[in-house]
């Protein structure tokens, strides 16, 4: 287990995930990063500063919130609504295999996560 308590290779696969999902000469204008609490990892978009009176800082954006139960070893995951809160999503089952989650996000079945 990572020191998050977070398995140290789901994490490392999730880290991946993002990183693939812009191809390298976009990143100036688009990027997938993610965001690693003690029991959950938060999928974001950044985006580059569009106005100078806004400062420098990329704004995140979250897309989804895949979210680890230790004593289960079961991932799950949440969808954001409008006002930023999270909510289980209940069209896939908690799974074992972060993986599988990756793959109903990146899948494009529910445009609730990529639009």
């Amino acid at each position: 287990m990572a020191a998050t308590g977070l398995p140290e290779l789901d994490v490392a696969r999730i880290v991946k995930y993002c990183a693939s999902r812009v191809p390298e000469q976009y990143r100036h204008e688009i990027r997938v990063e993610c965001d690693i609490a003690p029991r959950h990892v938060t999928i974001c978009e950044c985006r580059p500063p569009w106005r100078e009176d806004f400062g420098p800082e990329w704004t995140r954006f979250p897309i989804a919130r895949l979210y680890y139960t230790k004593k289960t070893g079961l991932w799950t995951l949440y969808w954001r609504d409008r006002n930023l809160k999270f909510h289980r999503y209940q069209f896939l089952e908690p799974s074992p295999h972060v993986q599988d989650l990756l793959d109903h996000i990146e899948s494009g079945r529910d445009p609730i996560f990529w639009g």
